[in-house]
This record gives C-alpha cells, sequence and structure tokens, in this order.
C-alpha cells in the first residue's frame, strides 16, 4: 500500500533499468490467497509504464483455487462479468531473478479495484489491516518466518513419488534422518551457495542454514524485520526464488507441508515481538516466560489457534503433518525452551525475548499466516487473556484438546470464526471459504491409487 506520486514510482523502475541495461524481461508477481505465485512476464519497454499506471489484469484471477481453477462461488468470476483490476508495484520489490534466463527481473504487485481502493481478496491488505490495529496501540510487530523445504529428485517428483535426490558432489542418495548433518551441507554446497547469491542479490536478508531432521530437508532463516509486510513479502520471495535456484540445478524444491508419509513435515514458524515507539522489546524480561504483555500474547495465540487452523494448514497435504512426536504441534500450548508445543518461547538473552509460532506449514500463505497469528497476538494483550501455565517435558503427552486434525473440521471452525472475521474482514473470508470449500469438494472427488491399494479387493 504506498502513497509514492507515479513520478516517485517510475524513480525505481528508472533507476532499477539504469543499474540493469541488460535486463530484457519483468514478471510481475501477484500472490494469490493460496499463496500461489501468478502474474505476467513483461518486455524491458512496458515496465516504466507498469509504474506509471499500473497493469490491469482479469478479477478471476483473484478467485483461483490452487490448481488455477475458477471458483464461481467467490463472485469473482460470472458475477460481474470477470471485469478487470489493476496491479500496482509493492515499492522495494523490483530485483533481479538470477536464476532466470534472458536475464530477467521481477517485481511483487498487488491488486486494487479501478478506482484504486483495496481489492478484499489481496492477502498482503490482510495483514496491513491487522498491523493498523498495533499502530494505534503505538506497537510495531517484528517478525521473522522461518521455512523448510526439501530439495527432491525431478524425475521422481514429477511422477508423484518423492524421493531425496543424488547429491552434485558424491552422487550419494541420502536416505535417513542426519539432523544437523554437515555432510549434506557440502554435498549441495554448489545450490546453496547460488540460494545465497540470489538472495543477496535481491536484498533477503538469508543467514545460518542447516540440514532438518530428514535427508534433504533444509532451512535458511531470514533475519527478523521491523516491517511485518516486508517479511512476509521477502518470504515469498525466497520461496520462489528457492524454487527456481533448484530447477536450475535440476532439482525440484518443495515447500509442501508433507511431501513423504513417514519423514518429517515442513513448517513455517514464525518468530514474534513487539516494539514500542522508542524501538524497545516489550516482551524483554529476565524471566523466560517473559512480561505480562507477552504472557497475554501468548494467551491469544492458544485462544485463537483452533479456529485458525484452517489458515495455518490451507490444503488437504497440510494435516498430514500433524502427528505425534513429529515436532509438529497438536495442541495449544506453550512452553519455554520446549519444542513439543505450539506456542515456544525460545532461551536467550532477555533482550531478545519472543514467540515462536509452530503451527503452520511451509504451505501456508506467508501473509495470511502472520496475520492470524498477530491477529491472536493483538486479541490476547487487549483482552488481557491468561495463557495458563507452560508445558514441561513432552507436550505431546499432555491430554488437552487437541487441533483440528482434518481439513473439513479445521475449516468449519474458521468459517465460522468471528475473530479472523473481525480482523481479516468479511468479504476477504468469504472469498478465502468459498477457494477452499471448493477445493475440498475436487480433492476428495478423486480416486486415488491407494482407493485401489486399499478396496479393490477388500471391499
Amino acid at each position: 500500500m504506498s502513497n509514492r506520486r507515479p513520478e516517485q514510482a517510475t524513480a525505481e523502475a528508472e533507476a532499477f533499468l539504469a543499474a540493469n541495461p541488460d535486463i530484457e524481461n519483468v514478471h510481475i508477481v501477484l500472490t494469490s490467497i493460496n499463496g500461489v505465485c501468478r502474474g505476467k512476464s513483461l518486455r524491458r519497454s512496458e515496465v516504466e509504464r507498469l509504474y506509471r499506471e499500473g497493469r490491469l489484469i482479469a478479477g478471476s484471477i483473484l478467485g483461483l483455487d490452487i490448481t488455477g481453477a475458477d471458483v464461481v462461488e467467490t463472485g469473482l468470476v460470472w458475477d460481474d462479468g470477470d471485469a478487470d483490476r489493476l496491479l500496482r508495484p509493492i515499492p522495494g520489490t523490483l530485483v533481479r531473478a538470477p536464476w532466470l534466463t534472458p536475464p530477467t527481473g521481477q517485481v511483487l504487485v498487488a491488486p486494487s479495484e479501478l478506482d484504486g481502493s483495496p481489492h478484499p481478496a489481496d492477502p498482503r491488505r490482510v495483514l496491513a489491516r491487522v498491523i493498523d490495529r498495533f499502530a494505534e496501540m503505538k506497537l510495531t510487530p517484528v517478525i521473522a518466518i522461518e521455512l523448510e523445504f526439501y530439495l527432491l529428485d525431478r524425475e521422481s517428483a514429477l511422477a508423484g513419488k518423492a524421493r531425496p535426490p543424488a547429491l552434485p558432489k558424491t552422487g550419494y542418495r541420502p536416505h535417513q534422518m542426519q539432523a544437523y548433518d554437515l555432510s549434506d551441507l557440502e554435498d549441495l554446497s554448489p545450490v546453496i551457495a547460488d540460494i545465497y547469491h540470489a538472495c543477496d542479490v535481491q536484498g533477503l536478508p538469508a543467514e545460518t542454514v542447516l540440514s532438518e531432521y530428514s535427508p534433504a530437508q533444509f532451512e535458511i532463516v531470514l533475519r527478523h524485520r521491523a516491517d511485518a509486510i516486508r517479511a512476509a513479502d521477502e518470504a515469498v520471495m525466497y520461496k520462489r526464488l528457492v524454487k527456481g535456484v533448484a530447477s536450475k540445478h535440476g532439482y525440484e524444491a518443495t515447500f509442501m507441508a508433507k511431501p513423504y508419509t513417514d519423514l518429517s513435515g515442513s513448517g513455517m514458524h514464525i518468530h514474534i515481538s513487539l516494539a514500542d515507539e522508542s524501538g524497545t522489546n516489550v516482551f524483554a524480561a529476565e524471566d523466560p516466560a517473559g512480561t505480562p504483555m507477552m504472557r497475554h500474547a501468548i494467551g491469544g495465540l492458544i485462544a485463537a489457534m483452533a479456529e485458525s487452523v484452517g489458515i495455518f494448514a490451507p490444503n488437504a497435504n497440510s494435516y498430514r503433518r500433524f502427528r505425534g512426536n513429529s515436532y509438529a504441534p497438536i495442541s495449544p500450548c506453550w512452553g519455554i525452551n520446549n519444542r513439543t508445543v505450539s506456542v515456544r518461547v525460545p532461551a536467550g538473552p532477555a533482550e531478545s525475548r519472543h514467540i515462536e509460532h509452530r503451527v503452520a506449514g511451509a504451505d501456508a500463505n506467508p501473509y495470511l499466516a502472520a496475520a492470524a497469528a498477530l491477529a491472536a497476538v493483538h486479541h490476547g494483550i487487549t483482552a488481557k487473556l491468561d495463557p495458563g501455565k507452560p508445558v514441561v517435558g513432552n507436550g505431546y503427552a499432555i491430554k488437552r484438546e487437541p487441533l483440528p486434525s482434518n481439513w473439513y473440521t479445521a475449516m468449519d471452525l474458521t468459517e465460522r470464526s468471528r475473530f479472523l472475521r473481525d480482523y481479516f474482514g468479511e468479504r476477504f473470508m468469504e472469498i478465502y471459504c468459498a477457494i477452499k470449500r471448493a477445493e475440498q469438494d475436487r480433492f476428495f472427488s478423486q480416486v486415488t491409487e491407494l482407493d485401489f491399494a486399499w478396496y479393490l479387493r477388500t471391499a
């Protein structure tokens, strides 16, 4: 949401093109409700016009399901004649995409109505609505978004049979769980080096890389930002970047929540603190449980968690990740320095005190996952909610009401949630739920190989 004058916006395009005389095309990248990047490829000569006038796009694009099919129930297809909407560039996101040839740039765009008013299906605008609530309290959310992903053998993945890739330096195909394995990092150093290079080119704050719990599963930490919208922009750019670089090296990178039945899922961990007008962390305390405000924030996260699972776990595959003793949470609980809970307070010095929200899968839309978590934090603080006592020991062994374990139950709660409609907006929730209901119907109407394996001879 930019208030910049057209000449200011055009100056950004002019500076980029002058600094990158070899650029031939620029991809405009629209993040859909599902987190899918859709858009167009512009010729170099069209870029300045994009910044002056915006770019028209069919409004039905904002109501597609994850497969790209129209969802007429959104009211964005036939009801308004598939009317055009306007795309505007997001300041600071015009960068090179170094994995693409010929030399190509990319820019994130946000949709609006033709009169410039926000479009209700824009997930970035949903996050902005939530942040506005904190501005009224003179508080600024500080967040970091951590995303786990798998590298897969391309041929197997495209055939629907995921398996780890052969490592480029040795040809070895990892198959064992080797958390924090340096050998995998060393063998895949050409890929990782290219990811870091692309992050540097795009200005993404990529830091530590680690080999996760399962073979060819990785996480590269993105540094926290005192601009939650920018942090979510960077998460979107990072996912696209990782997929692009992996493809350049002959692999498939996937952020799906659970690509393997018997291995760990991939999560999106959202780290949250709040800064006051002086930039001081209002959660900072020598007590590992944080300040009263932090405990109220945790209380909000616990209270709103079940009805928000339809946002944190937006797809059928998302629910395969929620299993006991899996490092994915199964109930709304919190703990200090404890990875068996859904809301963790990490160890660290007092000034770094913050919350790690561990529910969302890597397949969630970063804007919406951050918005849902921050909305719950705001709700907890304003209502002064008590989170109860922290879990000590194994959170999976604690008896409490579980989180929704299937897509239908989760979406029932999300669709009825007054909390989400308040923070996200009525019209957005109508569109979101219409898309998810259409996806459910299509997904569960398919007859799969498993149907035959289980029922062909037994039914």
